[in-house]
């Protein structure tokens, strides 16, 4: 009896606690729609820059995986500007990296010279 007693007893607490970590695992499963780490902030202007950036950050913000996007450093004025994104990697570290290479792949081809150079933007 003692047994039958204690085998309830423990089924019912596992199965509150897994109620109770059901919404972290959940939540933690999609990374769609944040935002993620800003690191500074997201500049993404109109004119001057190849590629379309607004659209690389829209895909960024809307995958569900490890993803970062990465820009030229902005001064005061900006004259050129690129951007590099990767969505969905296996982690936030290998998003970063490869976004980084993106952007900076891209000052190579467009023949973008200038003072400073790619950075992570913003990565989840």
């Amino acid at each position: 009896m003692k047994r039958r007693l204690f085998k309830e007893r423990t089924a019912s607490i596992l199965a509150g606690l897994l109620i109770l970590a059901t919404p972290g695992i959940s939540a933690a499963a999609s990374l769609a729609g944040k935002v993620g780490d800003k690191r500074s902030f997201v500049y993404l202007p109109q004119q001057g820059s190849e590629g379309n950036c607004r659209q690389a950050y829209n895909a960024y913000v809307a995958a569900a995986g490890h993803s970062a996007y990465a820009s030229t450093i902005t001064g005061a004025r900006v004259l050129y500007f690129v951007c590099g994104v990767h969505v969905n990697a296996p982690s936030q570290k290998a998003a970063e990296a490869l976004a980084l290479k993106s952007c900076e792949s891209g000052r190579k081809k467009f023949k973008v010279d200038m003072v400073g150079g790619c950075g992570v933007v913003a990565s989840k």
